[in-house]
This record gives structure tokens, sequence and C-alpha cells, in this order.
């Protein structure tokens, strides 16, 4: 049995490939078992703070739907509700909320803030997304493969867009799983050096995560074809130029005849016609509407086994 509590996750480095392994068998028997596990109220008198710092749909209708079905409480607290960078530094907000919350949930935007939450707090803390990773996406996608492909290992996810955080966070649990990750992006956008050096470094074989500026080149051959969004909250003042740059990365027909015929798309939504077009976000090969649902029970499994 693995025990997880007290413990954070920042980012899925965080975790052994058993301990995501764990996640994902208790996840899943979460989804399974909803009602049994929820008539145990296992959070019974726990209750969890929720740093908001972006604004979101599936991360808080998750994770409060959690809290509450296992007989927790979650408090929501928007960049307007504390002090937190106002009157108050984060040392202090961590210390104050590890005196009275039992875990805390942060979706900011530098990742040193979740790192220094749980530096001071002396709680668990859950990285909700910061700029470099998002954890609880990576393992909603990884349990969503899964269920549509049967297996993790020996698979190829193709990546198309921004090395953003999610991308991060896929690379990783990559590696960790056995998954082969092809990457395509524009020149200037690939995910970070120190993120493919520590993939790279753990990497079971030789290319395992490679990185293309060809879309065509990554999507060939591929069991799973995913993008995200091309203009992250903050960025919207470079969006022009961006999209410019990003043209050729748009996910659709003609770019999916070159995956595996039963593939499956995924977008951690919200989406934009720029991304993926509605001919393949809506068609038979997507599965975006279980892979939002799946956050619910993975971030029910993550509660559960932290606090």
């Amino acid at each position: 049995m693995i025990n997880l509590k007290g413990r954070s996750i920042l980012t899925l480095k965080d975790l052994t490939k058993s301990e995501i392994r764990f996640l994902l068998d208790e996840s899943l028997e979460f989804k399974k078992n909803r009602n049994k596990i929820i008539k145990t109220q296992p959070l019974l008198g726990k209750t969890l703070g929720m740093i908001f710092q972006k604004r979101s749909t599936r991360t808080r209708v998750s994770t409060e739907t959690a809290m509450v079905e296992l007989g927790g409480h979650a408090l929501f607290l928007g960049k307007d509700d504390i002090q937190l960078g106002v009157n108050e530094s984060l040392y202090d907000t961590a210390k104050v909320l590890g005196r009275m919350v039992s875990g805390i949930l942060a979706r900011v935007f530098n990742h040193e803030d979740v790192v220094a939450l749980a530096k001071y707090s002396g709680i668990p803390v859950i990285n909700a997304l910061s700029d470099q990773y998002h954890p609880l996406q990576a393992l909603a996608d990884l349990l969503t493969i899964e269920e549509h492909l049967g297996r993790l290992e020996g698979i190829k996810i193709a990546w198309i867009g921004d090395g953003n955080n999610v991308c991060h966070s896929l690379m990783v649990a990559a590696v960790k799983m056995g998954i082969n990750m092809s990457i395509a992006t524009p020149e200037g956008y690939e995910p970070d050096p120190d993120v493919i050096s520590y993939c790279r470094g753990l990497q079971s074989q030789s290319g395992q995560i490679s990185l293309t500026y060809d879309p065509f080149q990554s999507v060939k051959g591929a069991n799973v074809v995913v993008t995200d969004t091309f203009i992250s909250m903050g960025q919207e003042e470079q969006a022009k130029e961006k999209l410019e740059k990003f043209k050729a990365f748009q996910v659709n027909s003609s770019l999916t005849s070159y995956a595996k015929s039963d593939f499956i798309f995924m977008h951690c939504l919200p989406r934009h016609k720029e991304e993926v077009t509605d001919e393949v976000i809506y068609g038979p090969n997507s599965v975006v509407f279980d892979e939002a649902e799946n956050r619910l029970h993975t971030v029910a499994a993550v509660l559960k086994n932290l606090l």
C-alpha cells in the first residue's frame, strides 16, 4: 500500500512511477465506485484552501466538487479575497494557512510561489497550474489515454503547439510511464531546456522524447494527438505576433490523417479555433470531454490520499 499522506505534488517529478500508477488506480476506483466512496466521507473535517491567481472552470469545479463529495470543505481564495501579494507576503500567507487548513491547492502565475507555499506552510500543497507545470492535468490525461487505448506503455503522443506547462507535465509523465512523445513547436517555443534535460536523463530509450518543428512528422503514427491554447493567460499582448508563428500548427483533418486510424485527440480546454478545427474537436476521435470529466476523478484521488 502506498502512503502519500502529508505529501505535496508540485510537479510529477515528485512522484515515482509506482505512485503515479497508484493515483491512476485510485482515480479509476473513485470513478467506478463514486457513490460508495462518497458515503464513507474520507475527508470529513478536512479543509482545503484554494488559491486562484488565475480563473478556471475545470480546476475549480472539479476540486470543490471532490472536496464536498469526500466530506471536506473547500475555501475559494481568489485574488480579491486574500491579501497575498497586496498587503501580505507569500511567507506570511503560507504560515497563516498552514495553521488553519488541511491543505492548499494553488493556481498561480509563478512556479516559485507553489514551491514557497509548500516550504513555509508545513501542509500538503497541490499545484493546480503554474507557469512551468500542470500535474493535475497530466494525471487526467494519463487516465483518459489508458481508458481509451487500454495501455500507456509504448504508445506515441504527438504534442502540437506551444512547449508550455501542460507539455512539460506530459513530458515528465511520458518518461516515467514508458510513453513515447514527439513535440512539434514553432522555433522559439520549445519546452524549457531544463525540462528537456530532466526527461532525456530519465528516458528508457534514445528518442523517447523527441523535438521537431514539423507537426506532420510529429503526428505520423501517433496514438494520441494533443494541443493546448496558443495564448495562455497573461500573454494576450503577444497574441497577434504569436498566432502568426503558430498558423501551421493548427490541428485539422489534414494533420491528423498522418496519425493512427484509431488515434484519440485531447485538449485541456478552453479551446480556440486557431488551435483545432471543429471537425477534429467534435469529431469521433475526440475525447476532450472525457478528459475534462477525469479532472474530477484524478483530483479526488489526489485529495483523498494527500490530506
